[in-house]
């Protein structure tokens, strides 16, 4: 790892925050009355996130369904999460580039979590979005830092570890969501370092 890295950012959904009832609770209300069932629409929808496709969307489209809104009151945060922010807090300056619905700080703040971070880049406030190498490039300008002096944390080849790997970031992957089950195609999408959860991380990131 560079020993430049002074600021981690951190992706929200699948790397803080779980997600999963979100996504359960979304595919029953769009296949409500159709008659496909639950098991068949989730391997449809994960044989798609295995190509590194965004797999809910592209599921949908394939059985003429729409996305029902995303209810983010049904997510959670992981257990590993706040423990992680405060440790990494002490030694390094935290941010997020995320993608997410207006609202975030209020989100963060509700989870508990608003008072780690000192700059929070996310989509819906920005008018950007990732993989768009601009709200990466936005973060550390608010940041003032380099890229070699940030990393990013994220659980999407796509999204995260793409993009802040072309820019010179260092790259840290978490393996969980379904962002887990994609495999890097291109060499772009080589993350830095795979850890498996925060906890993982912290140890990485503070040996």
């Amino acid at each position: 790892m560079g020993q430049d890295v002074e600021w981690l950012f951190f992706d929200l959904g699948s790397t803080l925050i779980d997600e999963s009832e979100c996504y359960r609770r979304r595919i029953l209300r769009m296949i409500n009355g159709t008659g496909v069932r639950y098991e068949e629409f989730y391997r449809v929808m994960t044989d798609f996130y295995r190509q590194g496709q965004k797999g809910d969307r592209l599921a949908a489209k394939q059985y003429g369904f729409t996305l029902p809104p995303w209810e983010s009151e049904w997510e959670s945060l992981y257990p590993d999460a706040k423990r992680c922010l405060e440790r990494l807090a002490g030694k390094y300056r935290l941010g997020v580039i995320a993608n997410q619905n207006i609202g975030t700080v209020q989100r963060l703040r509700a989870f508990g979590i608003d008072r780690y971070f000192e700059e929070v880049i996310a989509s819906a406030e920005e008018g950007l979005a990732k993989p768009d190498p601009a709200i990466f490039l936005l973060a550390l300008h608010r940041a003032g830092c380099s890229p070699s002096q940030a990393g990013m944390v994220g659980d999407r080849l796509d999204n995260d570890i793409a993009p802040a790997n072309l820019l010179g970031m260092t790259t840290f992957r978490v393996m969980r969501g379904f962002g887990s089950l994609a495999v890097p195609a291109k060499p772009e999408e080589i993350p830095d370092f795979t850890v498996n959860d925060l906890d993982a991380l912290c140890e990485l990131l503070l040996k």
